[in-house]
């Protein structure tokens, strides 16, 4: 019987230099520089999810501003007050557990124990993890105390719920928001332990350790421990997915396949087959949701891709997938719900908006139709200038003494609009039908003289007469966009 305790590969790999932080540069810049500048703030807060070097940080910024020749950024592995700070045995680096001790009492004697010098290091430093676990009186006890604690105490505040902390005790601190580690640069350190532990493993294995890890590296180091233990010095993809009830890559790029070509059948044999093997339906489901999202953004950056999805496909697809994922987890049915999920998935892709329907249509009219149907880019001079012109004639306003009730007909034409108007005709008074025609330009050949020529000022008189909702469409809209208006009807007008 041997007295070595064994330690798992998450504390025996736990960074021991800012160095060998892995995912968090922006952290180590910023404190380093603080480091080096003499810029030391009396309270950090360092947010972010778990498994990210939180706490992990705080150590090293400890050891960094208290050992012998500090501070610096690198620290010696032969400095004992280093050594003592990494291992906890520290007296002057004290770590407190904010969930078991966030009583108003327990905050009130540290406020009182921070009074005095430290024993051995530069700085009293206290780490308070699971801050947001605090009560609220607890908080306000500490508040004058973080605000201008002495000037040998450092505070460094540890949580993943920044949202449970009161805001007076975040404006006192510097904040540091810790990022979820990306997938491949946990596959890279998972590599460089499994070489170190002499273990071989496959790299599909690897990748499918770091998706589950969600971005964390301690996550991903316990479940590598983990799986070490299960199959001893080699590890294959397939005693992954066994032990953790995943579904492999290839499987979950066929089943949205299936949810592209609505193929039911076969999600129902899929999800048959996942029940019987024990694949976990949810994290089957946060895989999918993956596999579309690369599959966006591929569509996104090669604008020439030949895939049959669109954006706006993966688009729908995702936000039905998104809105399944409680339902799967929390459902009394995984199965059922994961099947339901998966259907609407399949509905949400097959819908489409009005306007890519609208593209669709217009890209399949022939040119010679789009051509009869173009208005001309000339603009018809304003009635304004129309008086101006010599060229221009108007036909008589006749009153009929009808009324109509048919609807407002807007045609468009189907020729090149003239440069000038040649005629009004029948434009009758405000309570009967109103028609105006355009006739050809002389340049093609028809000289029609008007009937009968009228002046301005009669014209005018007319036009007065009209209601607001006719004159109003024959002053604004007719000479830009219409032809000819036809059997008007004022009560739709006005």
């Amino acid at each position: 019987m041997t007295n070595n305790a064994y330690q798992v590969i998450a504390r025996r790999w736990r960074p021991k230099q800012f160095s060998e932080l892995v995912g968090q540069d922006h952290v180590v810049q910023t404190l380093g520089n603080a480091i080096k500048m003499g810029r030391i703030a009396h309270a950090y807060l360092f947010v972010g999810p778990r498994g990210t070097g939180k706490t992990t940080s705080a150590r090293l910024f400890a050891k960094s501003i208290n050992w012998e020749d500090g501070p610096s950024l690198q620290v010696p592995e032969d400095s004992d007050i280093g050594n003592a700070i990494m291992e906890g045995r520290c007296l002057d680096v004290i770590e407190i557990d904010g969930a078991s001790n966030n009583s108003v009492d327990q905050v009130r004697d540290l406020r009182d124990e921070c009074q005095y010098a430290p024993a051995q290091c530069r700085y009293k430093i206290y780490v308070i993890d699971e801050v947001h676990m605090l009560s609220q009186q607890a908080f306000n006890a500490l508040l004058k105390t973080l605000e201008e604690p002495p000037a040998h105490v450092k505070f460094v505040f540890a949580t993943t719920e920044s949202h449970k902390v009161l805001p007076t005790i975040v404006s006192r601190c510097q904040r540091f928001e810790f990022r979820s580690i990306p997938v491949p640069l946990i596959v890279e350190k998972l590599k460089e332990i499994c070489m170190a532990e002499s273990i071989e493993v496959e790299t599909e294995a690897i990748e499918a350790v770091a998706r589950m890890a969600m971005g964390g590296m301690r996550d991903a180091q316990s479940i590598l421990d983990q799986m070490i233990s299960f199959c001893g010095k080699t590890i294959s993809q397939n005693d992954v997915l066994e032990v953790y009830g995943l579904a492999s890559k290839g499987r979950i790029s066929e089943l949205a396949g299936f949810i592209n070509t609505a193929d039911y059948n076969s999600i129902i044999d899929y999800t048959d087959s996942f029940s019987a093997e024990g694949i976990d339906f949810y994290r089957a489901l946060l895989d999918l949701s993956d596999t579309f999202r690369q599959l966006l953004l591929d569509v996104l950056r090669n604008k020439e891709s030949t895939s049959t999805y669109s954006p706006e496909q993966c688009v729908r697809i995702l936000d039905a997938l998104r809105q399944g994922e409680d339902l799967v987890r929390m459902g009394l049915s995984e199965k059922t719900n994961f099947e339901v999920t998966l259907f609407r998935a399949v509905e949400a892709g097959r819908n489409r908006s009005i306007d890519q329907v609208i593209r669709k249509i217009s890209g399949m009219i022939p040119n010679d139709l789009k051509k009869k149907v173009e208005l001309n880019k000339t603009p018809v001079a304003p009635i304004e200038n129309i008086q101006n012109s010599s060229e221009e004639k108007f036909t008589e306003i006749e009153s009929s003494g009808t009324n109509s009730s048919d609807n407002l007909i807007l045609e468009e034409p189907e020729s090149v609009l003239p440069n000038n108007i040649n005629e009004f005709e029948n434009i009758s008074s405000p309570e009967v039908e109103i028609e105006s025609k355009v006739i050809k330009n002389k340049s093609e050949g028809k000289n029609e003289e008007p009937r009968q020529v009228l002046d301005r000022k009669k014209i005018e008189t007319k036009i007065a007469e009209l209601p607001n909702g006719i004159r109003g469409i024959l002053e604004e809209k007719f000479q830009a966009d219409f032809v000819s208006i036809e059997k008007i009807d004022k009560e739709k007008l006005i």
